[in-house]
């Protein structure tokens, strides 16, 4: 196939040039030029089944979500929409006066956050909504679910007092909800793969909380081909990895790869889970939660390093995220912390030092800003530091945490550059990163000869676009490995 008459992103915008794909790769760049091969002397013989005229369209490499839990993303459409609600009560009304979605004796909500509310999620408020079916409200970070009595029954919590789990527990009512027939899953799934697609996706390190290699194999023998998966590993599945002979980086189909060894150290910021230097205003000497005390971290890492798996560790708060570098330093290994969201002045070089690469998901700002404004008072210019990171020559990866957030790299590249949302004033402005930063965080690739062949086409230049701009950008074209897997030219 041959690109014809693009423009590269990062280039002189006059410049136009002929790209030529071979075998899933970039095989050749040569300057465009309008007369036609067929007349010109000197034009080199090449084999090319497709010529693809771009019309000066631009073209990019392809983009990368580098955090999301499939299963949980696939069945968020499936799900009732909770994320306008601003109180218990209104969540309430909402399942009591709304047609809900279920199957399984089961009715299962999505995207609340809590953080603000005014009142208290508990069992009897949402047994006065529905009794006489199961129901889970799953929050919109993922670290806490909200069940009525039927449901604290069905997933072995009946004796809970007020029905609303945190961290190890809703991970287990998670991991449950997560088990749907693997025909509808993966329906699910590719439909959610094809409008990633259409966004410019052709790649995900998939963080799901359960064994995924086999569901992935599944999928892509029945000829699943719209981006590439890097799967992860948690901890109550490291040995069994070990014993199969995985490790990162590890090539197990042509789109298949073995990704992280993830671990999660604290909670979240609208749990108030996450695990800070300072307490959260109002709620005594809560500092968060610990999941992981620091030796069986440290055991962990060393464990799944000296097998051949580089680490990612979860830190939010700004004292796990020093304990997760404490880690890393004892060991001696590299590897990311995934969120890196409130970090104290003294660990932003460390993560430098040590080669440690911040994978961080931005949008995050845009939804918790009011909350960090809330319980991170006087430390919120520490949150999502994506220039402070930069600046103290730190990696950066980028990513949704889908469903958290949504998985549309634009969004999320948006968030990095404007910090802003909804016309809102950008919200500690003085931590945006520019547009080329934000796109160099987000490909895994370039638009180079030998380079795999995973491009995305625009009409804009990204580089000279706004924030809302960037939000709102049209994909014309997603190509992965030298195929179309979204085409609107």
């Amino acid at each position: 196939m041959k690109l014809s008459n693009a423009r590269i992103v990062g280039d002189d915008a006059s410049r136009r040039v002929d790209v030529f794909i071979d075998g899933g790769r970039i095989a050749a760049i040569e300057e465009h030029n309008t007369v036609p091969a067929q007349i010109r002397n000197d034009a080199p013989a090449r084999a090319s089944d497709d010529v693809v005229d771009l019309d000066g369209r631009w073209i990019m490499p392809g983009l990368w979500d580098q955090h999301v839990h499939s299963s949980m993303w696939a069945q968020q459409s499936q799900r009732l929409d909770l994320s306008h609600t601003t109180s218990a009560t209104e969540v309430a009304v909402t399942i009591a006066t709304s047609v809900l979605p279920h199957s399984d004796g089961l009715i299962v909500g999505q995207g609340f956050r809590d953080a603000l509310w005014p009142d208290q999620p508990t069992r009897a408020l949402l047994d006065s909504a529905v009794s006489d079916i199961a129901v889970v409200l799953v929050s919109g970070d993922l670290h806490s679910c909200w069940l009525n009595s039927l449901a604290l029954e069905r997933f072995g919590f009946y004796e809970h007092p007020t029905g609303f789990l945190r961290e190890e527990e809703a991970f287990e009512v998670g991991s449950a909800l997560s088990r749907v027939e693997p025909e509808i899953l993966d329906v699910w799934i590719r439909d959610g793969a094809q409008e990633a697609a259409s966004r410019g996706v052709v790649g995900i390190v998939d963080l799901e909380m359960t064994w995924q290699f086999d569901n992935w194999h599944r999928r892509m023998l029945a000829g699943f081909d719209l981006f590439r998966v890097r799967v992860g590993v948690y901890p109550r599945f490291l040995e069994r990895a070990i014993s199969e002979g995985l490790a990162t980086g590890q090539q197990l189909a042509p789109l298949l790869e073995v990704g992280p060894f993830k671990i999660i150290t604290d909670g979240s910021l609208n749990t108030r889970t996450a695990y800070c230097v300072e307490p959260y205003p109002g709620d005594g000497e809560n500092r968060g939660v610990l999941n992981i005390p620091t030796d069986e971290l440290i055991d962990w890492i060393r464990t799944a390093s000296d097998a051949g798996f580089s680490p990612a560790v979860h830190a939010i708060g700004d004292d796990a995220n020093r304990l997760a570098l404490d880690a890393f330093e004892e060991i001696g290994c590299g590897g990311r912390i995934e969120h890196a969201q409130l970090i104290t002045e003294e660990d932003f070089p460390r993560f430098a030092a040590l080669g440690i690469v911040a994978s961080v998901q931005p949008e995050h700002a845009m939804d918790d800003r009011d909350v960090a404004d809330a319980y991170w008072a006087g430390r919120n210019d520490r949150t999502i530091a994506l220039r402070a990171l930069l600046d103290a020559g730190v990696k950066l990866l980028m990513g949704s945490d889908a469903p958290v957030a949504p998985l549309d790299p634009w969004a999320t590249i948006s968030a990095a550059v404007s910090r802003s949302r909804d016309g809102r004033e950008p919200w500690h402005p003085e931590q945006c990163i520019t547009v080329a930063e934000a796109l160099q965080a987000s490909v895994q690739s370039s638009i180079a000869v030998g380079e795999v062949a995973d491009i995305v086409v625009t009409r804009k230049n990204p580089l000279d676009c706004s924030g809302e701009e960037l939000r709102a950008m049209r994909v014309d074209a997603t190509i992965l490995d030298g195929r179309f897997t979204h085409n609107e030219l």
